[in-house]
């Protein structure tokens, strides 16, 4: 049977829980991008234009990526921003170093397992619990761009913000993508500084290339360009975000002064594994993106799939496949690692993960894969399927030293948890926790604990060669279709040898241990037919990837921006 659906998740252990899946509004094409010296890839091209000047004036590529995020906090407001956090990689080239830097939100410390259970017992829906503060985590942004900048900067810290500020107090148009997310924004309006920023006197959403002002926010940066994070973390601006979160009307939440300034970003060791001739490296735990992405290449490294057609029924297959094993050890083994016992080495053993694999049979699907058990497992966690919705962003910045950040941040659903402080918008990073501390009598691993990071699947990416130089930087929004949008860039760049352009613009197709998942509106639908024929279950559905890469072209680079949203790339 194909199902046909729109929904972001394929199934979850919270009912009733349709994470929103970003607006589809169609294909632009884009054309691949080539550099000499330096790139920029991102979400939007006022963005992409921020970090080239900061390239420009002979900043570094931490210096473009804070310049790009901050006025993606602006343009792309529904999607990332200091109300939210990140997962970033930076590589040294000069010194073939790399860092890993985990600016994921917390819970706040009055949070309890039982932060989402109704007065009954029963998890509360999706929809109750998101909008309010209740939803709300805290943000670390800022502090994570802060400590990048002061290991990996070059510029002036004030610098950085000055498009961005300039943006918000002259002005800027709201974007087709942005005006689509606005008519999807339950309870946005709700919020009186959203409402005016983003909707008519009649309460309808602003029409695309209407301009709008946001000097709230401007004044949020000059605070932070003039007093580091600190003036985001204590003061004015936190007495801000705690009022918005304890004093929402219907949905309050608990965060804290305190909280904020309690809050300390995670350096936490990259996580690389061997795929071919080359070395593939994302994040640890508390994502769940780079051990999956890494288990996927290791079961497929049997395959030749240099053979395999790109768009064919058998590619399809093989990377559901590997897609349902990964996804059934993801949603009973990850969570934040300090909290849990997070089997990281055993779920990538080599010899774990080539047992994994003879699970893949050529001809028919294996339906609903079980989780393994990998060596170094010592607590049995309960299954847990629960989803993100798709409110991300993703960067990536090589600079004219070959140095590089791929970072993908987000404030989790579309326009977060619908209210706003000082200028911007709050994340609902909470609810990427599972609602219920237990199921079947045994404990969930990604069950809401004070000061925990909820899991993730943000999957920035870094690809080296065997000589070890940066060969690509990737990733994507998507909620945990991310995975997935990833390792499909990966096989396409690394084994069928597409331009990182031609990766992107593939379909998307995988499986997050249900149905096998098709793009809809692409020539993947096409395939219908066959995987059904092999034993697949099936989605027909949405899947607005936003990948941006960088990939090495002899001594440049090129670049690519995924063609189903308005992102660029862009270099000298």
């Amino acid at each position: 049977m194909v199902i046909l659906g729109l929904l972001a998740g394929d199934g979850s252990a919270q009912l009733g829980r349709p994470p929103q899946p970003e607006p589809a509004s169609g294909r632009t094409a884009k054309t691949l991008a080539h550099a000499r010296e330096y790139m920029v890839a991102a979400a939007h091209p006022l963005a992409v234009d921020a970090g080239g000047r900061m390239l420009a004036a002979g900043g570094s590529a931490m210096d473009a990526a804070i310049a790009t995020q901050l006025v993606l906090n602006l343009v792309e407001s529904h999607a990332s921003g200091l109300g939210g956090g990140a997962f970033l990689l930076h590589y040294d080239a000069p010194a073939g170093v790399m860092r890993a830097y985990d600016g994921r939100e917390t819970a706040p410390a009055g949070a309890t397992p039982e932060l989402f259970l109704r007065t009954d017992g029963e998890p509360m829906s999706f929809q109750e619990a998101v909008p309010g503060g209740r939803s709300v985590g805290v943000p670390g942004l800022a502090r994570l761009l802060e400590l990048a900048h002061r290991r990996h900067g070059r510029l002036a810290w004030s610098k950085l913000f000055e498009p961005a500020i300039a943006l918000a107090e002259q002005g800027y148009p709201i974007s087709e993508r942005v005006h689509l997310a606005l008519t999807r924004a339950q309870g946005l309006a709700r919020d009186a500084t959203a409402r005016q920023l983003f909707f008519d006197a009649d309460g309808n959403p602003k029409a695309a290339g209407t301009f709008i002002r946001n000097p709230a926010f401007a004044a949020t940066l000059r605070a932070i360009a003039r007093d580091g994070a600190a003036a985001f973390y204590r003061g004015d601006i936190a007495r801000a975000i705690v009022a918005a979160v304890r004093g929402h009307p219907s949905n309050p939440g608990t965060l804290s002064e305190q909280d904020l300034a309690d809050y300390s970003v995670r350096e936490v060791t990259p996580l690389c594994g061997a795929y071919r001739q080359f070395r593939v490296c994302g994040m640890p735990p508390s994502s769940s993106g780079g051990i999956a992405v890494l288990q996927m290449l290791g079961m497929l490294s049997r395959f030749d799939l240099g053979a395999v057609r790109p768009e064919s029924s058998r590619a399809a297959h093989l990377l559901a496949e590997a897609g349902r094993l990964a996804f059934a050890d993801r949603n009973r083994y990850v969570a934040d690692d300090r909290f849990v016992e997070v089997p990281v080495q055993g779920l990538l053993d080599p010899k774990y993960l080539a047992t994994r694999s003879q699970r893949i049979r050529p001809e028919a699907s294996m339906g609903k894969a079980e989780p393994g058990v990998p060596p170094g497992v010592r607590v049995a966690y309960a299954g847990d399927a629960v989803d993100e919705a798709a409110g991300t962003s993703h960067i990536g910045v090589v600079d004219r030293h070959g140095n590089a950040v791929s970072m993908t941040t987000t404030i989790e659903s579309l326009f977060g948890a619908r209210i706003m402080a000082g200028g911007f918008l709050l994340n609902n990073q909470l609810t990427d926790f599972n609602f219920a501390p237990s199921e079947d009598g045994r404990p969930v691993a990604n069950r809401v604990e004070p000061g925990k990071r909820p899991r993730s699947s943000m999957a920035p990416t870094l690809v080296f060669d065997a000589g070890g130089r940066l060969h690509l930087a990737l990733g994507s929004p998507g909620g945990s279709l991310i995975i997935n949008y990833v390792l499909k860039t990966l096989v396409a760049t690394l084994d069928w040898k597409l331009d990182v352009q031609a990766a992107i613009d593939l379909p998307n197709v995988g499986s997050r241990n249900g149905p096998t998942e098709l793009e809809r509106g692409t020539s993947a639908e096409a395939l219908a037919a066959t995987l059904q024929a092999m034993g697949h279950p099936l989605r027909v559905m949405d899947m607005t990837s936003g990948v941006h890469a960088i990939m090495r072209a002899g001594e440049g680079w090129t670049g690519g921006a995924d063609p189903r949203r308005e992102g660029v790339a862009r270099g000298r």
